[in-house]
């Protein structure tokens, strides 16, 4: 057996890796990295949830935000699995292998059954990601298998043909929104409850409140370690802390970072900051006046003070960002692009540029967008005053604000957990017509290196794809991306947690339900 460290490898060993091994499949073992301390088993683990909306469905091609992204993840198991140390390993799959990077062979995990009792087999494979393609499909995935051009069962196997080479494919499919369902007659019902995951879904409320009872066949050894598992959505912070503080529940994610000095000094909880690639961002419609001028959207970038944002806002639980996606934790991040800072007179003269003397403009925000978030649009306006920026904060109501805000209102706040790989995160985010493409921003030259990057075998050219993709954002882009948050979550002492946490998503790469355990 051959292991590949997903981040050390690069795509043309990949290949190598696989040809040489002729007909034998590249396999990647499926043991997880063992914690110190031991996981125990019972009990009912509680998670307050800093997200939901009374909108939210079962249906995995519109999955938002965590709390029913992990509702999903807790149900459910996709084909592949990025573990807490970022490495890709084997979930449904147990294997893959690829000669060109365009044809990819997985050998689909045998003896798995569905909560309803069927067997999980290489059809439902196809069908559940069939359901994410074709002109009528309006998925939030339907970018990352665009590149699909043919699915098939072949006995065990499912055999995957690109358009074009990608040696990152098996990173793609690990993706939420992409979980195996049941299948009939080559269809998946995209609303239905039934899963392989860890947990088996007893009742649900959209945007209130999801509990799960463990899943007593679940497949995974050392897996799902609650006999039940309720996530609460609670979208004020406070609120939140008061339910961890007073024992309604276990854990908490979306940390106040202000608060987390006094919640370690009062003791009984511990707090998990997790550094990673998770970004808060305020992007503007880039179709819509005055953000359709780059010059107004440069001075915004120049007006807001990103250090000042990770003081007071983050309180030191994370980093700045230069308006691009791409954080010190991806591969291919470029440290020569230099950071764009606090710049009133820049500002101005990119305004100038415009031909403005002054801007209006209106920020939404709320808190449900991340933690901090009102404030963050205040410090925001206060600073960019500064450069003759009138920017009006209008503070909009937690509950509905993804439903009535995000993607609606020409600016305003939202965040990201970031993406494995930087195709994942350009892809969804900022590639033409991508149903979350939420600044509606197009580029042709981005567009055409998001392209080409995925088939370049050559690491050196492809960095070089990747860096130009950076500043293009960060300089034509319609997404202003001042800081880059750590992960920050606090547990009681009755919960125990591995040694390492996922940063790739909160609460643990989303899988707090099966990774974590009553104590």
């Amino acid at each position: 057996m051959i292991r590949l460290p997903a981040r050390a490898v690069s795509r043309r060993g990949l290949i190598q890796g696989a040809g040489a091994l002729g007909a034998a499949a590249l396999i990647l073992p499926a043991g997880m990295r063992p914690a110190a301390a031991q996981p125990k088993s019972g009990g009912t683990l509680r998670i307050g949830v800093g997200h939901g909306n009374t909108s939210d469905s079962f249906d995995p091609a519109l999955l938002e935000h965590l709390y029913i992204q992990t509702v999903s993840v807790a149900r459910s198991n996709m084909l592949t699995e990025i573990d807490a140390d970022g490495q890709l390993i084997p979930e449904l799959a147990t294997g893959w292998e690829s000669g060109d990077a365009v044809t990819w062979v997985f050998a689909i995990r045998q003896g798995v059954t569905f909560h309803s009792g069927k067997d999980m087999t290489p059809d439902d494979v196809v069908a559940s990601i069939n359901y994410h393609r074709g002109e009528g499909s309006t998925s939030a995935a339907k970018p990352l298998v665009e590149q699909i051009a043919d699915i098939r069962a072949d006995g065990q196997n499912v055999i995957f043909t690109l358009t074009a080479a990608n040696a990152d494919f098996p990173f793609i499919i690990s993706d939420y929104h992409l979980p195996i369902l049941p299948s009939t007659d080559g269809s998946i019902d995209p609303l239905t409850s039934d899963g392989t995951g860890g947990y088996v879904s007893q009742s649900f409320e959209p945007g209130v409140q999801a509990i799960m009872t463990r899943n007593p066949n679940y497949w995974k050894e050392g897996r799902a370690h609650a006999d039940q598992v309720e996530l609460i959505v609670i979208l004020d912070a406070a609120a939140r802390l008061n339910a961890l503080m007073t024992g309604a529940v276990d854990a908490i994610e979306q940390v106040d970072p202000a608060t987390v000095s006094m919640l370690e000094s009062r003791g009984g909880n511990r707090v998990l900051s997790i550094a990673g690639t998770a970004h808060y961002v305020f992007p503007m419609h880039a179709r819509a006046a005055p953000f359709n001028d780059n010059n107004v959207r440069l001075a915004l970038k120049y007006a807001i003070d990103r250090q000042e944002l990770v003081d007071k806002i983050l309180n030191g639980h994370g980093s700045v960002g230069n308006d691009h996606p791409i954080s010190p934790a991806n591969r291919y991040f470029d440290a020569s692009i230099e950071q764009r800072a606090y710049d009133p007179d820049k500002a101005r003269f990119h305004l100038k540029e415009a031909g403005l003397d002054s801007l209006d403009v209106t920020l939404t925000v709320a808190d449900a967008a991340f933690s901090g978030a009102v404030d963050a649009g205040v410090l925001y306006s206060e600073r960019a005053a500064a450069a003759g920026i009138n920017i009006t904060v209008d503070r909009a109501p937690d509950d509905g604000y993804w439903d009535n805000v995000w993607m609606k209102k020409p600016f305003c706040a939202s965040y990201w957990g970031g993406r494995p790989t930087e195709d994942q995160a350009f892809t969804i985010a900022y590639a033409s017509g991508a149903p979350w493409n939420e600044s509606f921003w197009e580029n042709e030259r981005f567009n055409q290196l998001l392209v080409a990057a995925r088939s370049e075998l050559d690491e050196g050219k492809r960095a070089g794809m990747y860096s130009e993709m950076q500043r293009i954002l960060s300089d034509e882009g319609a997404t202003v991306i001042p800081m880059y948050n750590n992960y920050v979550m606090a547990v009681r002492e009755n919960v125990g947690t591995p040694d390492k946490v996922a940063a790739n998503w909160g609460l643990d790469g989303q899988r707090a339900p099966e990774r974590w355990w009553i104590a």
